[in-house]
């Protein structure tokens, strides 16, 4: 199992999340919980189309390399695991 970053953003109405170690995957709902779920989903379908599927990063290594700013306003960071044996 290998631990994705995902950083979850409250907007107006719904949630957003988005993993900063895999460009272009973005979910969204309306709430934590669900978001969290359908960024899962996301992920595994992205994955399907990659030859070779991103390492993920640390939360150190983003901090470090300001891929970006985590004391946003309404947002958070938190992991979800992929298994990416059944990924492959």
């Amino acid at each position: 199992m290998s631990k994705y970053l995902i950083v979850i953003e409250k907007a107006k109405n719904n949630y957003s999340a988005y993993s900063p170690d895999v460009l272009g995957c973005i979910a969204t709902g309306d709430t934590i919980e669900e978001t969290i779920k359908e960024m899962k989903s996301a992920l595994e379908f992205h994955f399907e189309d990659l030859e070779v599927i991103p390492e993920p990063k640390s939360l150190r290594w983003h901090i470090e390399n300001e891929v970006f700013e985590f004391d946003t306003p309404n947002s958070f960071i938190t992991t979800v695991e992929m298994d990416l044996e059944k990924a492959a």
